[in-house]
């Protein structure tokens, strides 16, 4: 079973004592608990490239706003300590509100001004504020050298990317592929608010992806009529309730009116009340899909 630490002195306490003494390397994945395939991923690609590997699971009260879902959030410490010595996890930090944000915490915050109001940010604009200050914390505390960000949350990846470029913080941000079902639903934490019904309408999203995909195999690179496509297919499924946005940007975000290679495809939506992303790496037209 992992070591599990709840304050930060005593994670600190051990993992300096690995790194400093013994020269150990530490990979970190840091999450919101309720462990699926796609944190099992990360947590493998740590301890191949690591001797240490930490994962902390803590459900971010700063990241949602007060009409999301942090109440309700799945949240299971003793099944995600099992997952986790499955894994050969070494140690999980799973510390309270009161120890991450002591009383007489102020206003002090993280931003990435230019990434944090496009797309996400604007449907959930105080977020990332959230995200990277939470992210920064717990960097501080387990000081790794590797941390591990699914891509199937790209805008926070590439939010962190920045953030660790801009503040020199020393620590390699590795990217890992998105995780999916057998059917091509993106393995999240939200996906057990689902109805069976809810989440075959959910399948419109990758199956969507597809359809890009196959609509830039033949030619077609105007971003506005694909996303138009995309939205008809979509809006086609039952349980489809509103889609925040369809974005074709590039790999930085940036949007794009011609769709090339290597572009990426941003989709927020509700199906039912579970809102879902997701996103798409446009790929050459001879790549198997």
């Amino acid at each position: 079973m992992p070591l599990l630490f709840k304050r930060v002195k005593d994670i600190r306490n051990y993992l300096q004592e690995l790194k400093c003494a013994k020269g150990k390397s530490i990979g970190f994945v840091p999450t919101m608990g309720y462990l699926h395939e796609g944190h099992k991923e990360l947590i493998r690609r740590s301890t191949l490239q690591n001797d240490i590997t930490v994962v902390s699971i803590y459900v971010n009260p700063t990241q949602f706003a007060p009409s999301e879902d942090y109440n309700k959030y799945p949240r299971d410490l003793e099944r995600d300590m099992a997952i986790c010595e499955e894994l050969n996890v070494d140690a999980v930090f799973a510390p309270s509100d009161k120890e991450m944000y002591p009383e007489g915490f102020g206003n002090t915050e993280v931003r990435v001004k230019d990434l944090e109001s496009i797309l996400e940010g604007e449907f959930r604009p105080t977020h990332f504020r959230g995200v990277l200050t939470i992210v920064l914390k717990l960097f501080n505390v387990v000081q790794p050298d590797r941390a591990y960000f699914g891509e199937k949350d790209y805008q926070q990846l590439k939010i962190v990317e920045k953030m660790v470029k801009d503040l020199l913080i020393p620590v390699q941000i590795i990217p890992v592929e998105t995780v999916r079902e057998p059917d091509g639903l993106a393995c999240s934490s939200r996906n057990v608010y689902l109805s069976p019904e809810e989440r075959e309408s959910a399948l419109s999203i990758y199956r969507s992806f597809l359809l890009a995909q196959e609509m830039f195999n033949q030619g077609e690179y105007k971003a506005d009529v694909i996303k138009q496509e995309m939205k008809r297919f979509i809006l086609s499924h039952p349980h489809i309730k509103k889609i925040d946005y369809i974005a074709i940007t590039d790999p930085f975000l940036n949007p794009k009116e011609f769709v090339e290679v290597g572009d990426r495809i941003l989709i927020a939506l509700w199906v039912g009340n579970t809102r879902l992303i997701d996103n798409w790496k446009i790929k050459k037209p001879e790549t198997q899909l």
